[in-house]
């Protein structure tokens, strides 16, 4: 099994959300980019929370538009081994600090996990740290989480109430 590495936290002061994936699958670490696989429905979903077309824009456009309205992306899991790009399959996995990063963003208020992987294992990580913020689970934007798009949609529009804190 190959080991793999999260990307970068994109965060700055304005982040006031802070979304956590589980680890880049393997189209996402081909091309570098949080969510770069086409089929992934994120970059949809985050255009409707903010209600900004984020699709069409080129991917350092995307990042900045997203901080511009306050929301952060990182990952909980910062290495593992994993076959593919299922959660299902990562193995001998290492944290990110997330506790680390919440004390040097104190703007941020609120938390949401981009599916059951990074939700079940960043609370985890996070453990009573998460007392205080606003904790939001979401379904995952991936592919591989066959939920049809307009619940997937409906669910994620709790982010805006996230936003608004």
């Amino acid at each position: 099994m190959t080991l793999k590495r999260c990307f970068d936290p994109v965060v700055d002061d304005r982040t006031r959300l802070l979304v956590l994936g589980s680890l880049p699958g393997d189209k996402s670490l081909a091309v570098q980019e949080y969510y770069g696989n086409r089929q992934n429905k994120f970059w949809m979903l985050m255009s409707e929370v903010i209600g900004l077309d984020l699709v069409p824009l080129d991917y350092p456009s995307r990042l900045q538009a997203l901080l511009a309205h306050g929301v952060g992306l990182w990952d909980v899991v910062a290495e593992a081994h994993r076959k593919g790009s299922l959660d299902s399959h990562i193995r001998e996995r290492n944290h990110n600090d997330l506790r680390g990063l919440l004390s040097r963003h104190p703007n941020i208020t609120a938390i949401a996990f981009n599916g059951g992987t990074a939700g079940r294992l960043g609370l985890k990580v996070l453990g009573e740290a998460v007392l205080g913020y606003h904790i939001v689970e979401l379904p995952s934007s991936s592919p591989a989480h066959t939920l049809r798009y307009a619940e997937k949609a409906r669910r994620w529009q709790a982010l805006r109430a996230a936003l608004a804190r």
